[in-house]
């Protein structure tokens, strides 16, 4: 089976020039068929803010309003992506930029309202595989931003995490498939205080009892709990690394 490395970002690499330039350096290197999902939240709070709109986040997780949608539809469709875009074409990558909405190629269900009422916000329902599978084949690059629809009109935001595990999932059929989480640290860390206490494995014994333990708590459990679901799904590895280490050689692989 073919290779595929799908690869997330948090908007924090994606917005500063710098770290944009380093990644799509590293990006642009990768060898083999390749898909780039990407954040912006820093982005969309600070242009929220310059039009006068307010951002709430509860645990960790915007809460998208009408004119919260605006924003995040220009932050993540618009600016984010179409300079990601545009800086791998210029290092010779055909790159596609796509929201869900695009060919529905990922279509998601208004999350229902429970304890909190995120608003426009959606939880992945089908992706389009076939038809990615296909794009990838014939050379592009898609870059994916963290943006569904209904079907039916309205765009949702969506977690870039999640979005980066479901079409890992869904073309896992396809390719022999590795989801690279990159974020500011080295990997999974025994010791939150210490860079380079990187836990190299991790498999779901394993994380039962560091959660136990309190060494893997608080954002890190469901960002492990997204990695465990991809690999029972056919995802052949997840690795959590820093954003200067795309290649995968280093960091926590999450392993069946």
């Amino acid at each position: 089976m073919e290779k595929l490395t799908v690869i997330k970002v948090g908007g924090k690499i994606v917005e500063e020039p710098e770290t944009l330039s380093r990644l799509l350096a590293d990006f642009s290197a990768l060898p083999g068929y390749k898909v780039l999902v990407h954040g912006g939240g820093r982005s969309a709070t600070k242009l929220a803010a310059e039009l006068g709109i307010e951002s709430r986040m509860v645990n960790g997780r915007r809460i998208t309003d009408a004119d919260m949608l605006k924003v995040v539809t220009m932050v993540y469709g618009g600016l984010v992506n179409k300079n990601i875009v545009a800086g791998l074409q210029a290092k010779g990558v055909n790159a596609m930029g796509l929201t869900g909405a695009d060919m529905d190629v990922m279509r998601s269900v208004k999350r229902p309202v429970k304890d909190v009422d995120y608003g426009f916000v959606g939880d992945v329902k089908q992706v389009n595989a076939d038809l990615l599978a296909g794009l990838i084949r014939q050379g592009v690059v898609p870059v994916m931003a963290p943006l569904t629809h209904d079907g039916e009109g309205h765009l949702l935001n969506t977690n870039a995490d999640t979005i980066a595990g479901e079409t890992a999932k869904a073309l896992a059929r396809h390719f022999e498939v590795t989801l690279v989480f990159c974020f500011e640290k080295k990997g999974v860390l025994r010791d939150a205080d210490d860079d380079d206490s990187v836990i190299p494995v991790i498999t779901p014994d394993l994380f039962r009892r560091y959660v136990d333990e309190g060494v893997i708590q608080g954002g890190m459990i469901p960002k492990l709990e997204n990695s465990f679901s991809a690999v029972e799904a056919g995802v052949r590895q997840v690795i959590i690394t820093l954003a200067t280490a795309l290649d995968g050689r280093s960091g926590t692989v999450i392993k069946k």
